[in-house]
């Protein structure tokens, strides 16, 4: 009697592969997770932004804010949106025209340490002196017959808010400038107006806040 042949074996379909399917499973993957981060990039917010330069201690309204649409990601919500920011808040630093108003720029009025005055510079000031530049107020006290003592730092730190020149006038090459600073420093600055000190401002080192 002759055994007869086994039938050959059938092929393994490649479906039933491991490999197979573990491969389809990372193209998967692959091209889910190159979707997520396209579709995270293209995800904007809107946020503030400063229409124009704000100075510490100026109140933060919707007057110096404009809202752009920007794709921050995960640090959104540090940023100042539509519906953050409290009433009455005030720029704690100088916020450049067209940034994006960070939280952490933004604090109370009732927190605030600082104020603002207006004064005469006694010479020019120079191109570098705009708002939100930081400067130094110096003062030389005057004496008798039109002379002034060794001009002195008034105030180490204070912020341009506003400058005026009077072009107008010849010869007379003064500014105007409301500027903010401490409250510390106050009661010596309006002594310095009124005793006639010669007041002058100087860019100070750093520039802009």
């Amino acid at each position: 009697m002759i055994a007869s042949d086994s039938p050959p074996a059938r092929p393994r379909a490649f479906w039933a592969d491991t490999r197979f399917i573990v491969g389809i499973v990372l193209i998967v993957a692959s091209v889910a997770g190159v979707w997520f981060v396209v579709s995270a990039a293209r995800q904007t917010v809107p946020v503030f932004a400063a229409a124009r330069t704000i100075v510490p201690g100026e109140e933060v309204d919707a007057t110096v804010l404009r809202v752009v649409d920007v794709a921050l990601g995960p640090v959104s919500d540090a940023y100042a949106a539509p519906g953050l920011l409290e009433p009455g808040a005030i720029a704690t630093r100088t916020i450049d025209a067209g940034e994006l108003v960070p939280l952490s720029a933004v604090g109370a009025a009732s927190a605030s340490d600082l104020t603002s005055v207006v004064l005469r510079s006694a010479t020019d000031v120079p191109a570098a002196v705009v708002a939100g530049a930081r400067v130094e107020i110096w003062s030389a006290a005057a004496l008798e017959h039109g002379q002034y003592e060794q001009p002195r730092i008034l105030v180490p730190d204070a912020t341009v808010a506003t400058v005026t020149r009077d072009d107008s006038m010849v010869g007379d090459d003064s500014a105007a400038l409301e500027l903010v600073i401490p409250r510390a420093d106050v009661a010596a600055t309006l002594a310095a107006i009124a005793g006639g000190a010669a007041l002058s401002v100087v860019p100070a080192a750093g520039g802009a806040r």
